[in-house]
């Protein structure tokens, strides 16, 4: 499910950021897509914390693999063992598990999500051992499809941001923040696009 606001986004962005447009027009056949129900996605960014791409793909497949599906009750029947077998380490195996737990207990209230603002979301999301900012920020563009997402601790979007605004170098959080208040309402969509400047296959959470 591509969000409702893409394309009026990615028009918006290139009238105003000529930078942004040719992001825009080298990138014409992909967008944003939904992926997968809450635990899910969350499940599958706790795995990518810290790891490259293709390393979290690996040991995401393995652990569907063990799962057979990736449901809580199926994530708490497999054994510690198994989980650090797939590649997970021993904090992340401690992380997916609890996460499973406030799925399976009711404690996670997804069906009061939609309904929320994202301070709001991110406050309860981070309740979660192993759950930061970042990985409620990737919960709300890639589950909830948030459109206004800024994710300023992703090392991708910062990468991304030096080498098409700032020649390269190396500046301050506080000057991307500001470089990113221009692209509001659509600062999902934006960094989407930065980041397939430097990757063009999609990223799935």
């Amino acid at each position: 499910m591509t969000p409702d606001y893409w394309t009026k986004g990615k028009r918006a962005l290139a009238r105003k950021d000529p930078i942004m447009a040719a992001i825009v027009r080298a990138h014409p056949k992909v967008a944003l897509t939904r992926r997968g129900e809450p635990f899910f996605t969350l499940a599958r960014a706790i795995v990518g914390q810290q790891i490259s791409v293709k390393a979290a793909q690996s040991v995401w497949d393995r652990l569907a693999a063990a799962a057979s599906e990736m449901t809580p009750g199926a994530v708490l029947a497999l054994e510690r063992a198994t989980l650090r077998g797939c590649g997970l380490s021993h904090r992340k195996v401690e992380y997916i598990a609890d996460l499973a737990v406030h799925f399976a207990d009711g404690t996670a209230q997804v069906a009061r999500w939609p309904q929320m603002d994202d301070e709001a979301v991110i406050a309860e999301l981070v309740r979660v051992r192993g759950i930061g900012r970042w990985t409620a920020e990737m919960f709300l563009m890639f589950n909830l499809l948030r459109p206004d997402v800024f994710p300023l601790d992703d090392l991708g979007l910062q990468k991304a941001l030096r080498l098409h605004y700032f020649g390269g170098r190396k500046v301050s959080l506080a000057r991307m923040r500001k470089l990113g208040a221009t692209w509001a309402p659509y600062r999902s969509v934006a960094t989407w696009y930065l980041w397939r400047s430097l990757d063009p296959v999609p990223v799935e959470y």
